[in-house]
């Protein structure tokens, strides 16, 4: 969700889980604890689904006819339990547009003929650790909304195409997630700083540029931009990376008080006329709070991250892109200019004027999105992924039962497959700089470069024991030590 690895994205999410938990179960499984993930941890036959999935309390949404007793529906398995979306069980009933479902956490019922899918959390899923064998009537599903960077595997075709259906940051994907980090409309037109408070501040020692990051080691390799930069603007980094300056009090120093958007830091770091806003990994639509949070506050975002951000931008001039300027020399002449020319620093806040957002792609996805980002009057994304798939499902089932009824002359439904650009990140590159220019002993390079092409060999090395029909996941290193013995012979 965020830019530091495995978080719990936009503030407040879990409070608005537990406010909107379409509900709560009245019925706990008494089956006992989940069983451990694997072929080896489940019964040999067989699993009944057990007392909670009869009596879990039963939820009836808008434009639902579907009068199915709970036995009688689909059964969609979180196997990232820490995400279910319901409290306080693990299981409930869910009532969407085309159908219900059962949906619940408990890894008992993973072989059960009802478990029609398994959800997974990307940052989570790990190629050695996959459920196998993996059935032929379950689809698998993945919530991805976090950074590509804690799992490079699903940017590789062979891992995003482990899956049926896709919930990522990508525009592209079944179900976007796009602008989790955006509330709406109103949150981009929040009054600004007066620009006479900025030059003030300036006029006290405060640089132009504010740059606040603390996870220091991460694929778009920012620092080592930023670093550069420093050599020609002043630029005030608070965090821990890169830091020069000090923030005014201890409890602005907690990183907790950034996190939840309180109200004294964002005022504090509002003053700045420029935010260096660089993601912690390249990838197309992958945009986050460091995108639009200095635009919420009317300081000007100098960004690095999605390639395609412009589609989202609110006008044609309201941030600066790094990778518009040939060196971050050049970049820091340019801000130089708009510091001490407040009318051309200006024009890139018009869109916080009345009739200031044009983009009408933008205002579109707005309307359409049917999730909410701190809303209470809407779901949240992930019940909304929920219902997602269990709409696929039920239609699947539908068109089975149909095909099985014709006997063969209606066709049975095809599979559907993720396809690359549902995720598709590039390989890493040098934050500034070639890979050839950086020593051989650079930690950036063994990282994650590493990492980038050993996550292709494992999702190779999974997807070569599905195909197998693997079901004991000891065996996924041999299947890797085979790939690699045929790389090597290759080269």
């Amino acid at each position: 969700m965020g830019g530091a690895g495995p978080g719990w994205g936009p503030a407040g999410l879990w409070v608005t889980l537990a406010l909107l938990a379409w509900s709560v179960a009245a019925a706990v499984d008494a089956e006992g604890p989940a069983e451990p993930c694997g072929a080896d941890g489940w019964a040999q036959d067989t699993v009944p689904p057990g007392a909670a999935f009869v009596a879990a309390a039963s939820y009836r949404g808008p434009g639902n006819n579907d009068t199915r007793s709970n036995k009688a529906l689909p059964i969609l398995l979180w196997w990232s339990g820490s995400l279910f979306p319901h409290f306080p069980g693990d299981t409930e009933r869910i009532d969407c547009p085309r159908g219900s479902c059962l949906v619940t956490r408990s890894r008992r019922v993973a072989r059960h003929r009802r478990t029609k899918a398994l959800i997974f959390y990307g940052t989570d899923f790990r190629a050695y650790e996959a459920p196998l064998p993996r059935l032929p009537h379950q689809t698998w599903a993945l919530f991805h909304e976090e950074s590509p960077m804690n799992n490079y595997m699903l940017s590789h075709s062979p891992g995003i195409r482990l899956f049926n259906y896709t919930a990522t940051f990508r525009r592209e994907s079944d179900y976007p997630l796009t602008l989790q980090w955006l509330p709406g409309t109103a949150y981009l037109r929040a009054p600004a700083v007066p620009l006479a408070e900025k030059d003030a501040w300036r006029r006290k020692g405060y640089g132009p540029v504010l740059y606040m990051q603390s996870h220091c080691d991460v694929p778009s390799d920012r620092d080592r931009y930023v670093r550069e930069l420093m050599k020609y603007i002043q630029v005030d980094s608070y965090g821990k990376c890169l830091h020069n300056r000090e923030l005014p009090s201890e409890r602005l120093r907690d990183t907790s008080t950034a996190t939840t958007e309180d109200s004294e830091f964002m005022t504090f770091i509002a003053r700045y006329k420029f935010h260096l806003a660089l993601e912690n990994a390249i990838c197309d639509d992958y945009m986050t709070e460091k995108l639009w949070r200095p635009m919420h506050l009317g300081a000007v975002p100098v960004y690095r991250g999605s390639p395609a951000v412009r589609d989202w931008m609110p006008n044609n001039l309201s941030i600066i892109l790094i990778d518009d300027f040939d060196s971050p020399q050049e970049l820091a002449k340019y801000l130089d200019f708009l510091d001490k020319n407040g009318e051309e620093y200006l024009k890139y806040l018009e869109y916080k004027n009345v009739g200031g957002i044009k983009n009408q792609f933008l205002l579109e996805s707005l309307e359409k999105r049917e999730w909410g980002v701190n809303d209470m009057t809407l779901p949240n994304y992930l019940n909304g992924f929920e219902c997602f798939i269990c709409d696929k499902e039920n239609t699947r089932v539908k068109q089975e039962q149909e095909h099985k009824k014709s006997r063969g002359k209606i066709p049975a439904p095809r599979p559907h497959i993720a396809q690359f650009k549902h995720m598709g990140c590039p390989m890493p590159t040098p934050g500034f700089g070639s890979v050839e220019d950086l020593s051989e002993g650079d930690s950036w390079k063994e990282m994650w470069l590493q990492d980038y092409w050993q996550s292709l060999d494992q999702g190779e090395a999974l997807t070569a024991m599905i195909h197998h029909n693997e079901s004991h996941q000891g065996r996924f290193w041999d299947y890797i030590h085979e790939i690699f013995v045929k790389r090597t012979r290759q080269h």
